[in-house]
């Protein structure tokens, strides 16, 4: 299997290179699993984060780099856009998503009590990676719904044009194979 090498937070992590469709190929990071990867750049993209009250991520792989961020910085909460409604959920928010890793149309959706914790909080939005930019904006929408700031938007890579953005901030880019 084909793989590109990343260098980001300090770490080198072989990626496997992933078709999308036959027009392109990504490199595929998972941070899952990976306590080290997790841990390091929680720690690195602290260090560039703008004043906060609290973070976002959209399920699910931001979810250990935002569950790392909190910890490392001694906050007892943070949330999360989810895929589906949860039966916990009262009055869920929700907005309508496409990502490039995922081959359909998705929803995510907020509780209305985190919903309600957002408003008038400084909100920053964190995930693994900022491709397209289609999951980054529909966790904006549901920020913006609830009345949260955003103050910032950060990933551990930027990949494809992404990388251009001056709305993002990133520990490193990650190209697109275009084939």
């Amino acid at each position: 299997m084909n793989t590109y090498t990343l260098n980001v937070a300090g770490l080198k992590r072989e990626l496997p290179i992933c078709p999308v469709d036959d027009k392109l190929d990504i490199a595929a990071f998972i941070m899952f699993g990976d306590v080290e990867l997790t841990v390091n750049c929680a720690r690195e993209l602290i260090k560039l984060a703008p004043e906060h009250d609290v973070i976002i991520t959209a399920e699910a792989k931001g979810i250990p780099l935002a569950y790392e961020m909190a910890r490392q910085l001694g906050v007892n909460r943070y949330l999360i856009a989810r895929k589906s409604p949860k039966l916990y959920m009262k009055n869920p928010i929700s907005v309508e998503v496409k990502s490039i890793t995922t081959a359909k149309i998705q929803r995510l959706y907020i509780d209305k009590d985190d919903a309600d914790y957002m408003k008038g909080k400084r909100v920053l939005i964190v995930d693994d990676v900022i491709s397209t930019g289609e999951s980054l904006s529909a966790v904006e929408t549901l920020v913006k719904q609830s009345g949260g700031e955003i103050v910032g938007r950060m990933a551990v890579l930027a990949e494809g044009d992404a990388k251009d953005r001056d709305d993002i901030i990133y520990l490193a880019p990650l190209p697109l194979f275009v084939k």
